[in-house]
């Protein structure tokens, strides 16, 4: 088969390759002459003359990720995969840890791979330094619930309604130090507004299915060469037909394939589609977007006790996440430079820089100098009760992939990755699930 596929962010590339492994004959396009979409690489100056290659917003994986990294493999792309991994791996694995500036915080023990996953939950948690026995307590209680629901929920209730429902109501110190980090950094949209159902889904995955779900999985690479890079040199070497740069104005443009995957962003793949299919359009179009900030700041002996930490977040210190790029560069040209994220932001951009500025000062003891703050203004959709999101399939041999397609998991990488390999799938004949091992190269 010959397949288009529009747009070459993290759900095209990976529909592209797993159409390539079936063998079809692919042709990728993307107006942007950069392949990644809103994950990938940027070159920023730093004050003191140097220009490093970041990203266009702080991103992390985690074990779950598991087509991500299959992936990664299958391109050649080498990944830490424990605590005793080559120290050239592209990724830095480490155990869930949600530590404040004061080093106090839930940290996941690594337990022996015969344990059940759910254990590091039990263990961590009981282990917390601070949290308060009722509260820990309640936890358990509600983790306890939640399995035995099989992780599913009241599809109109939001994750707030859900942490003040029996069995287990959630503390206020639980609510804020763990659930709400989490909601925020997986679906990008506060407690009180985001849905529980999918909120559920993520923990299930992540907590209680592998021992290693839960692993950070910090890119000690730009995002760039962590996998678009690889991914274009794979295809071309495959044959593969690359057109980066140049816009598809119109379906019509696309005659003579025998089928067109979108894998543009919403608002794109609403425009391509308003003629042929405007219910699908409308759908597509009525998504609500919200936005990440990420601030890069800079201080010659910048320092952090921990690549990662999570902030006390408020309208007034608006971050709630801050990476220490120089632990995670593995090039060492990064020393002195963090990153802080504000998911579900608002504000002006100056606002913000000001506001993170005097966050790091306020909970971190450092006098930083703002380097460059990257807005997202589509980094997400809102990840509400009851969406209806766009289904995977337009109309014949016409399908959807990103992370805004109808799907069990918000807008991350993995949710990308597996609309892009399920959309090559629908295609046609010859692309079959993975095993969860890449294919022979």
């Amino acid at each position: 088969m010959k397949i288009a596929i529009v747009g070459a962010g993290w759900a095209g590339l990976a529909a592209a390759i797993t159409a390539t492994q079936a063998g079809h004959q692919i042709t990728l396009h993307d107006t942007a002459r950069t392949a990644g979409g809103r994950a990938r690489g940027v070159d920023l100056p730093l004050p003191d003359g140097r220009t490093l290659t970041l990203d266009n917003g702080q991103h992390i994986l985690i074990g779950a990720y598991t087509e991500t990294l299959r992936l990664l493999r299958t391109v050649g792309v080498t990944t830490d995969t424990g605590p005793n991994a080559a120290q050239d791996g592209a990724l830095l694995r480490l155990p869930l840890t949600l530590v404040g500036p004061d080093g106090e915080g839930l940290r996941l023990p690594r337990l022996p791979a015969f344990m059940p996953a759910s254990w590091r939950v039990l263990v961590g948690v009981l282990r917390h330094p601070s949290w308060p026995w009722r509260e820990r307590l309640g936890l358990l209680r509600a983790a306890l619930g939640w399995q035995r629901s099989g992780f599913q929920c009241d599809a109109t209730w939001s994750v707030a309604e859900l942490c003040a429902h029996p069995p287990g109501i959630i503390g206020p110190r639980v609510l804020t130090e763990l659930i709400e980090p989490l909601c925020v950094s997986a679906l990008n949209t506060p407690a009180h507004e985001a849905s529980a159902e999918v909120l559920l889904r993520v923990l299930r995955d992540a907590l209680f299915l592998t021992p290693d779900g839960a692993d950070l999985l910090l890119p000690r690479v730009d995002l760039g060469t962590l996998f678009p890079e690889a991914a274009l040199r794979w295809l071309q070497a495959r044959g593969a037909v690359l057109r980066l740069g140049e816009r598809v104005r119109d379906l019509h443009e696309l005659q003579g394939h025998d089928a067109i995957l979108l894998a543009c962003p919403a608002p794109e793949a609403a425009r391509l589609t308003r003629e042929s299919h405007p219910a699908w359009a409308a759908r597509a179009q009525a998504l609500h977007h919200t936005v990440i900030s990420t601030v890069y700041a800079w201080a010659p002996q910048a320092r952090l006790h921990a690549p990662m930490l999570a902030l006390p977040s408020s309208a007034r210190c608006p971050a709630q996440f801050v990476f220490d790029r120089g632990q995670l560069d593995a090039s060492g040209q990064s020393q002195g430079l963090l990153a802080f994220v504000v998911s579900a932001s608002t504000g002006e951009r100056e606002d913000i820089e000001i506001q993170v500025l005097q966050q790091a000062r306020e909970q971190l003891g450092l006098a930083l100098q703002a380097v460059q703050t990257v807005v997202e203004k589509r980094a997400t959709f809102a990840c509400t009760p009851g969406l209806q999101r766009p289904p995977a399939s337009i109309g014949p041999d016409l399908h959807a992939c990103g992370d805004y397609v109808a799907g069990p998991y918000p807008a991350t990488l993995e949710g990308a990755v597996r609309s892009g390999i399920a959309a090559a799938r629908a295609c046609g004949p010859g692309i079959v699930p993975s095993k969860g091992k890449p294919a022979p190269q």
